[in-house]
């Protein structure tokens, strides 16, 4: 590392900042307890992880990942066909996996989270009642019980990395837990909609679609919020609020 010239900012808000110095990613967290949980989540998963060079508390030394990320929401995604058939069997092999010895999110707990979200989008102005209530309702269909399952939980296609049609890595396993395998897919697929088959394809089972849709809904309603306060703009094309509206 010492011959580096230039950091990249791969993001950063007041929780949590990810630097790339070289073939390193350095994470900097305020929550030690959810870098634990992700180390925990890494040895566990029955799929590629970053290998974990260093820990000094509040950073976490990553070695970076072959491959290049699947895509980026917001953009159209240059993998292949196969690149997305082999990210859906690699997240069945994670449902498949045991289950982590912590719990997940509630469906009370969601949904109760989901009503003051929308209550304050509708509030401040930030989307039409009409757009947030059509999306509520939508949102309905995730809100069930269901079997749980070892689930990454924020599954984004920037976390998923590839070279040609294999998967290389996952990024970012702070949020996992027991949870709905539905919501990893959904959140996968989020704003890349065509591709959804080809995930489904690779994953080999059943797959609710109308679940899927749920979680689309559910998953941009609860984090416009969020993405406001920490300086993101989920209007962008091809983001959330984009999302909502398509549904």
């Amino acid at each position: 590392m010492a011959d580096v010239h230039e950091i990249e900012v791969v993001v950063a808000h007041h929780e949590r900042a990810t630097l790339r110095v070289g073939d390193v990613y350095l994470k900097i967290d305020t929550d030690q307890a959810r870098t634990d949980l992700e180390v925990e989540a890494m040895a566990l998963a029955p799929i590629p992880t970053p290998a974990i060079l260093w820990r000094e508390p509040p950073v976490l030394a990553l070695a970076a990942l072959p491959g290049t990320a699947l895509g980026r929401l917001g953009e159209p995604s240059t993998a292949s066909s196969a690149a997305w058939v082999a990210a859906g069997a690699a997240v069945r092999k994670l449902h498949d996996a045991p289950l982590p010895p912590w719990p997940g999110r509630s469906v009370d707990d969601l949904a109760a989270e989901l009503d003051r979200e929308c209550a304050w989008l509708i509030t401040n102005d930030v989307l039409p009642t009409d757009l947030v209530a059509r999306n509520r309702r939508i949102a309905e269909a995730a809100l069930r019980p269901c079997t749980p399952s070892f689930t990454h939980g924020d599954l984004q296609i920037a976390h998923v990395f590839v070279a040609g049609a294999e998967i290389t890595g996952v990024l970012d396993w702070s949020e996992a837990a027991q949870g709905d395998a539905m919501h990893d897919l959904a959140t996968l697929t989020l704003g890349h909609a065509e591709h959804l088959e080809d995930v489904v394809a690779g994953y080999g089972t059943h797959v609710d679609l109308d679940v899927i849709r749920g979680w689309w809904s559910l998953r941009s309603l609860r984090g416009i919020r969020w993405l406001i306060e920490h300086g993101f703009d989920p209007a962008m094309p091809g983001c959330e609020v984009d999302v909502l509206k398509a549904q």
